[in-house]
């Protein structure tokens, strides 16, 4: 199989743990940063290149970051015309990356969820936090990443101040139930094809309610329940993931989603876990791949 990685970084964990597995199991991989490649959008025959060569392959597999989402998924939906298996579709990344529609697909498909709120006028400040059951709550930009612009606001107060300074500055928010019961701790699922194959318990620091490994939190392996497994492959699926880290809240209520993550890292769940994810990963592409070609020479 010829594979190519799309990453802007050839040295990311994630990145280099996918190549090294690629190449165990005999495949031809190759790294391609995603924004160095042009396009020839034509009917009949689609090309993409990267500095004078065409690129072709079998499979690919996208690491679109989040501020390169569009271009990215526009190097993805090419891949896509031309015919090549991919292991998330475009469709698929652009539906998850997009905060509002996704928290809107999973409460429309049943999935649980901390009560949301969203608006465009600081009108509706008032209604929005008694929507989401008082203070505490939680405000989030709809473009964070890595806990970042996620904001704990612990009095009506200071959550008024907060959204108010947010749409200040004409930033899309949304204002989301705080889970105290979680105990600043969350699950990562880890869901390929119709499986979980991993999950993490992620606490975060002493004083501090977001758990990202990448503001300091702490990971260790965990069991999760059944429920918890059906609701990180139904989030999965409802975004139309083949490859996903689902990030769970552990409630009074069962199991609720945080988020769906198109790209999830693989340092933290591999270390934590002791699991060979990307093995897994590259596993499943071969099946697809195979199947896809099954069914082609069917025809």
């Amino acid at each position: 199989m010829n594979l190519i990685i799309l990453s802007r970084n050839a040295e990311l964990y994630s990145t280099d743990s996918l190549v090294r597995a690629a190449t165990r199991r005999g495949h031809n991989v190759r790294v391609v940063d995603y924004l160095r490649c042009y396009m020839n959008i034509t009917s009949n025959s689609p090309r993409i290149f990267l500095e004078g060569e065409e690129l072709h392959a079998d499979a690919i597999i996208p690491r679109i970051a989040v501020q390169h989402t569009a271009y990215g998924n526009a190097v993805v939906r090419q891949f896509e015309m031309m015919g090549v298996t991919t292991l998330n579709d475009s469709v698929a990344i652009s539906r998850s990356r997009d905060k509002l529609r996704s928290l809107q697909l999973l409460a429309r498909k049943g999935v649980g969820l901390p009560t949301t709120g969203f608006a465009h006028s600081i009108d509706a400040t008032g209604e929005l936090i008694q929507m989401c059951g008082g203070t505490p709550l939680v405000v989030k930009l709809l473009q964070g990443t890595q806990g970042m612009g996620v904001v704990l606001a612990e009095t009506k107060k200071a959550a008024e101040s907060v959204i108010e300074a947010f749409k200040e500055v004409r930033a899309d928010i949304l204002v989301q139930e705080f889970i105290a019961e979680s105990k600043g701790a969350d699950i990562r699922c880890i869901v390929l094809g119709k499986k979980v194959i991993a999950a993490m318990e992620r606490q975060g620091m002493e004083g501090e309610f977001r758990s990202n490994l990448h503001r300091g939190g702490q990971a260790r392996k965990t069991k999760i329940t059944d429920e918890e497994k059906k609701t990180a492959i139904k989030a999965a699926k409802v975004m139309g993931l083949n490859f996903a880290g689902v990030d769970l809240l552990r409630s009074k209520r069962g199991p609720l989603v945080m988020e769906v993550n198109s790209s999830p890292g693989l340092e933290g769940i591999e270390k934590t876990t002791d699991r060979d994810v990307a093995d897994k990963v590259i596993a499943f592409l071969e099946k697809s791949t195979t199947t896809k070609a099954m069914s082609i020479d069917g025809k």
